[in-house]
């Protein structure tokens, strides 16, 4: 009996966990010994470390890491906090409610490829953000071409799009939470704010965590604004570690170097996974001590 249930459990899983292997696991193991070969002449050789030397001494490296960490510490909270704002939003019973509910999932049904196109429309200088900037008399700004505003531009653009993703999670979150636990806070005298603050926010913590995770991870593999818009400029200004990446392996023809900075990708990616887990497990070791 024990014998057909794992087999049954092998059946439903075995697609998953082989799309996982093929299309995850595989590629970050190719990346990691590629990382010790380079080519030289059109010959392929054993580099060892060389190439990991070369990567930490090169300042387009550190410039580019340092882009992908200012990215990530600015739009990983924006984020993740005007998706807590929208979906506590989302879950009002008022009236029209539903209409602003439809503006809120607008971002979802629009691809990433036609919504990069459509803000780079918009945020030309003769474009329409500038056109009603231009209305209370401001001149226009050149967000995609000038070093100060660019990466600023890909954030707004990539926030834009994920918002409402991570919106629908924190609902689902949202919705676990009993209603009693608010009725019986409202008569003890409980203002909005100390119930979002008191019950909210505590019992919404694994999905904010987990959000707040799955999102560092997207943005920090974040391409194809990059790659569609600025290509890495002006001046480096949006040149990301992926985007580096590419450039490296594609541009260059330097796979070596290109499989060196998915390694450093991927490991930045596992400090923070493991952080992940180490608060989920320290709020559950604290609710079985309660």
């Amino acid at each position: 009996m024990q014998d057909r249930k794992l087999l049954t459990v092998a059946i439903l899983l075995g697609p998953a966990l082989l799309g996982l292997v093929i299309f995850r696991v595989y590629p970050i193991v190719l990346a990691f010994f590629e990382s010790f070969f380079t080519t030289l002449r059109g010959e392929r050789q054993f580099a060892g470390l060389g190439n990991y030397a070369l990567l930490f001494s090169d300042s387009a490296f550190w410039h580019s890491l340092w882009v992908t960490l200012w990215f990530n510490l600015i739009i990983n909270p924006l984020q993740v906090g005007l998706a807590l704002i929208l979906a506590l939003m989302f879950v009002q019973k008022r009236p029209g409610i539903g209409f602003y509910r439809f503006l809120f999932l607008i971002p979802i049904g629009v691809s990433l490829p036609t919504a990069v196109i459509i803000w780079r429309i918009m945020l030309l200088p003769d474009g329409l953000v500038n056109g009603l900037l231009g209305t209370i008399g401001v001149e226009p700004v050149r967000f995609l071409t000038s070093p100060s505003f660019a990466l600023y531009s890909i954030i707004a653009i990539a926030t834009w799009k994920g918002i409402s993703y991570w919106m629908i999670f924190i609902v689902g979150g949202l919705q676990n939470i009993s209603p009693e636990i608010y009725e019986a806070a409202r008569l003890e005298g409980a203002t909005p704010f100390q119930r979002l603050w008191l019950i909210t926010l505590p019992l919404l913590k694994p999905t904010l965590l987990f959000v707040l995770v799955a999102d560092v991870t997207i943005n920090f593999l974040l391409f194809a604004p990059i790659f569609m818009i600025t290509q890495g400029g002006p001046r480096g200004s949006t040149n990301v570690l992926m985007y580096e990446a590419y450039k490296s392996g594609f541009a260059f023809g330097d796979m070596g170097r290109a499989m060196a900075i998915v390694v450093c990708l991927v490991a930045i990616l596992l400090v923070i996974v493991a952080l992940q887990f180490r608060l989920l497990n320290g709020r559950a070791n604290q609710g079985d001590a309660a």
